[in-house]
C-alpha cells in the first residue's frame, strides 16, 4: 500500500473557498454605511409621523430623543465584536424613547437583531438577548392584550431577523469546519505519501546494499587474486577475471530488476522471482570461489518456509558472507547453517577470523555502524528480522571469529 502511494501523485482534496464580496472585504466601511443608513432612516421615519417636531430640537426632551437615536444607531459600529452588548444598548435606547420621550423606536434595532444571531458566539447570551427583545416587542405592540396584524408581523419580523442571522452563523461554522477538515485530510495524505516515499527509499537502499556489496566484494577479491597470479599463472588469472566479469553481469542484472520497482508498472513486464532458500547453495558455491572454506548445512523442510521469510534468510546469509569477504578475506573459514524448526527458521553464520584481513577494526566498524544507524549491514539484517517478528545477534564468537545468529518465525502471529 505504501509503495503504491509513493509511486502515484495524490490528488488534492477540494477545499471550500468562500466568495468574499465588498461587504466582507471592507467590514468597517460596511458598518459605517449601515450606521448612517439606520440613522437617516430613523430621522426620516420621525419626520413622517406626529413626532416630526422632535427634529426641531426645541426642548431638552427633543435633544434627549435625538441623542438616543444617535447612540443607538452608532452602536452598530461594534455589532460584529460585541453583538449582545450592542443589542442591550439599542434596546435600552428604544425603551427610553418609548417610556418618556416624544419619539418612537429606531431602525437600528432590526440590524442589531440580525447581528445578534450572526456574530454572537455565546448561544446562551444570544438567546437571552433575543427573548428580551421579543418580550419588549410583545409588550410594546400589546400583542398579548389585544392582538393585531401589525403587532403579529412585528413579532414575527423580530424573530425572523434573529433566526436568519443564526442560521447564517451555523452555515459559516459548518463550512469553516469542512474547510479545516479538508486541509487536515490533505496534510495527512501528504504526510502518508512522504512516509511511503521514505520507507521505499529505505527498502531500496537496503536491497541495493545487499546486491552491490556482495557482488563487488567478490569482484574485488577475485581481481586482486588475478593481479597477484597474473605473471606466474596467466590461465588462472584469466579464469579469475572471467569470474569477475560474471559477478559484474549478475550484479547489473539484479540491480536492473531492483530498479524496476521505480518505473511504472506494465502488464508486459515480467520481474524475476526474489531469491530464497533454494538459491543458497548457488550463493555458497560463488563464495567458495573466493573464500578458502565454506561449509553449508541445512536441516528441516526448507520448501515449506514462507517466501518473505526465505527472502529475509537469503539476504541475511548473503550480507554475513559479504562481511566475511570484506573484513576477513580469502583465507577465512566459514560455517553456514540453516535449520527449519516447527515454528521458526534458525540461521547461523560463523567465521574463524583467521584470514589476513581480520583486524580489531572490523569489530569496531560493525558495532559502530550498527549503533550509528547509518549503515545497511548488521542494522539492515536486524531490521529484516524484526520486521518479521524475529531477532538477530551479531558479535565476536567464543574461541575467536565472528558470528551472526538469527531466528525468524515461520508461522503467522496469533496462530
Amino acid at each position: 500500500m505504501r509503495q503504491e502511494l509513493a509511486r502515484q501523485e495524490l490528488p488534492r482534496l477540494p477545499v471550500w473557498q468562500p466568495i468574499r464580496g465588498p461587504f466582507e472585504r471592507w467590514p468597517q466601511l460596511t458598518d459605517l454605511l449601515i450606521v448612517l443608513f439606520a440613522f437617516l432612516l430613523t430621522l426620516l421615519m420621525w419626520s413622517r409621523d406626529d413626532t416630526h417636531q422632535v427634529l426641531a430640537l426645541q426642548s431638552i426632551w427633543d435633544v434627549a430623543a435625538f441623542q438616543c437615536a444617535f447612540i443607538g444607531c452608532f452602536a452598530l459600529l461594534w455589532r460584529r465584536t460585541h453583538p449582545w452588548q450592542v443589542q442591550a444598548v439599542i434596546l435600552g435606547a428604544t425603551l427610553v424613547l418609548e417610556l418618556g420621550l416624544p419619539a418612537e423606536g429606531i431602525v437600528a434595532l432590526a440590524f442589531s437583531l440580525y447581528s445578534l444571531g450572526r456574530y454572537e458566539a455565546n448561544t446562551r447570551a444570544s438567546w437571552i438577548a433575543m427573548l428580551a427583545t421579543l418580550a419588549f416587542v410583545l409588550i410594546d405592540e400589546r400583542v398579548l392584550a389585544r392582538p393585531t396584524a401589525g403587532g403579529t408581523v412585528a413579532v414575527m419580523l423580530a424573530w425572523a431577523l434573529w433566526y436568519t442571522g443564526r442560521r447564517l452563523r451555523f452555515r459559516g461554522e459548518y463550512l469553516r469546519l469542512m474547510e479545516e477538515r479538508a486541509r487536515y485530510l490533505e496534510r495527512e495524505r501528504n504526510a502518508e505519501s512522504e512516509r511511503a516515499v521514505a520507507a521505499e527509499r529505505t527498502r531500496i537502499a537496503r536491497e541495493m546494499h545487499d546486491v552491490v556489496a556482495h557482488q563487488v566484494s567478490l569482484m574485488t577479491v577475485q581481481a586482486g587474486a588475478a593481479r597477484t597470479i597474473g605473471r606466474n599463472n596467466p590461465e588462472a588469472a584469466s579464469e579469475a577475471m572471467a569470474s569477475v566479469e560474471a559477478a559484474g553481469r549478475q550484479a547489473l542484472t539484479e540491480m536492473r530488476h531492483l530498479l524496476g520497482v521505480l518505473r511504472p508498472a506494465s502488464d508486459a513486464a515480467a520481474l524475476a522471482p526474489q531469491p530464497g532458500l533454494a538459491d543458497l547453495p548457488a550463493l555458497i558455491d560463488k563464495v567458495r570461489e573466493v573464500v578458502a572454506r565454506v561449509d553449508y548445512a541445512s536441516h528441516g523442510e526448507l520448501d515449506d518456509v514462507p517466501a518473505r521469510v526465505a527472502l529475509a534468510a537469503y539476504r541475511i546469509v548473503q550480507e554475513s558472507l559479504t562481511n566475511v569477504i570484506k573484513h576477513v578475506g580469502a583465507g577465512a573459514s566459514v560455517r553456514v547453517s540453516v535449520n527449519a524448526e516447527a515454528d521458526h527458521l534458525a540461521i547461523c553464520v560463523r567465521d574463524d577470523g583467521q584470514g589476513p584481513g581480520e583486524t580489531d577494526a572490523r569489530r569496531s566498524h560493525e558495532q559502530s555502524g550498527e549503533q550509528a544507524g547509518g549503515g545497511h549491514g548488521i542494522a539492515g539484517m536486524r531490521e529484516r528480522a524484526e520486521l518479521l517478528g524475529g531477532w538477530l545477534n551479531a558479535g565476536p564468537a567464543e574461541g575467536g571469529g565472528f558470528e551472526v545468529t538469527a531466528q525468524l518465525p515461520t508461522m503467522e502471529r496469533g496462530n
